[in-house]
């Protein structure tokens, strides 16, 4: 049943790709031509934050595994979990299978809660408060604790569609819940403070995926092995390479759906009391998070809000994240589906109340 729920949203991307490259070739007419080239031309950018992560993590796993092995061990959990604190695409899968006791266990922190924790923590946070005007962050922010409140849904509902126990699902996740109450009284008493450290953690990140990259770079160009425990630079463009053909397929889909919508979406926005900009911002966010972002400007006060409680646990589900589990673990599509919208429906609802 789950492979073939995989499937058929599998054949719906194949379908927005056929469309948007029949209308590549009639000259872009409908506008489906360019999100087909928008989807793979993202290849680029996400190659540059992605590659050198994956490259490394076999390195960063044996540095890692010898304190948080023990230190997690000690107390039943996974080192695997360690992982997601990185998002899915930028390195938290690898470093999660890496260091993984527990197959199952390394799938789960680097599928899904990746998808959910290690974006919010990596990239949604950090990029977020520092693109948006100075005026709209209040009311972002304020989204985001919505959105890490209902984060521990999204990661039950995942975990469970994966097969995973509710106990079992509890226990791991125990430092994530951690971490996700820290971070929730960081924003609420010191917010300017918690966001240049995880700021700082961010650029962190770039820092050593671009070393990465350049270090694999050095090894593939001149065949001289600068570290011996680098993984292939040619395995990590594959699913870099994979992330992107699925997603030159669901950006025309995305916005094929956004159209045939139009009129559903106008009444959501007339019962949820937020402007147009603000349903539509949510929508892109379930493809892409830096476009949602950027129309926050022209969203009302409360639409702000709800766009930042949606994207904790919503953020590229149909486009990166999808794409990176379809090359990776296709299996877990449904349960990478389910957990992420699970989690940003109920932030919805906590936003929607808080406002």
């Amino acid at each position: 049943m789950e492979m073939n729920v995989n499937m058929i949203l599998m054949c719906f991307i194949a379908v927005g790709a056929i469309l948007g490259g029949a209308d590549k070739i009639l000259g872009n007419r409908f506008g489906l031509g360019q999100k087909f080239d928008d989807g793979f031309l993202l290849m680029g950018s996400m190659a540059l934050s992605m590659t050198g992560i994956i490259c490394l993590a076999p390195m960063l796993s044996a540095l890692l595994g010898n304190v948080i092995c023990p230190v997690f061990s000690a107390v039943g959990i996974d080192p695997a979990m360690f992982g997601c604190v990185l998002a899915i695409d930028m390195g938290g899968y690898q470093l999660a299978m890496e260091l993984a006791q527990d197959l199952e266990i390394g799938r789960f922190s680097g599928i899904i809660v990746s998808s959910m924790f290690g974006c919010t923590l990596v990239f949604t946070i950090p990029v977020g408060m520092s693109v948006l005007p100075e005026e709209d962050r209040p009311f972002f922010l304020k989204g985001l604790l919505a959105g890490l409140i209902s984060l521990p849904a999204g990661l039950f509902a995942g975990g469970l569609f994966q097969g995973l126990s509710f106990v079992t699902i509890l226990h791991q996740c125990l430092p994530i819940f951690l971490v996700s109450a820290v971070l929730l009284m960081g924003l609420i008493c010191f917010p300017d403070r918690t966001i240049r450290l995880f700021s700082g953690f961010a650029r962190l990140i770039q820092v050593i995926a671009t070393v990465g990259l350049m270090i694999a770079a050095v090894q593939y160009i001149t065949g001289v092995t600068v570290l011996p425990n680098l993984a292939s630079l040619d395995d990590a463009l594959e699913i870099v390479g994979s992330i992107a053909i699925v997603m030159l397929g669901s950006l025309p889909l995305a916005e094929l759906i956004r159209r045939c919508l139009a009129g559903p979406f106008r009444w959501i926005s007339s019962k949820t009391g937020i402007n147009d900009a603000s349903t539509t911002g949510i929508i892109v966010g379930t493809i892409t998070v830096m476009p949602a972002l950027a129309m926050v400007r022209d969203m009302d006060p409360r639409g702000k809000v709800l766009c930042g409680a949606f994207l904790v646990c919503g953020a590229s589900a149909f486009a990166a994240h999808m794409g990176f589990a379809f090359g990776t673990q296709p299996d877990l599509i449904l349960p990478l589906l389910g957990g992420k919208f699970a989690g940003a429906i109920l932030g919805l609802v906590i936003a929607m109340r808080m406002t």
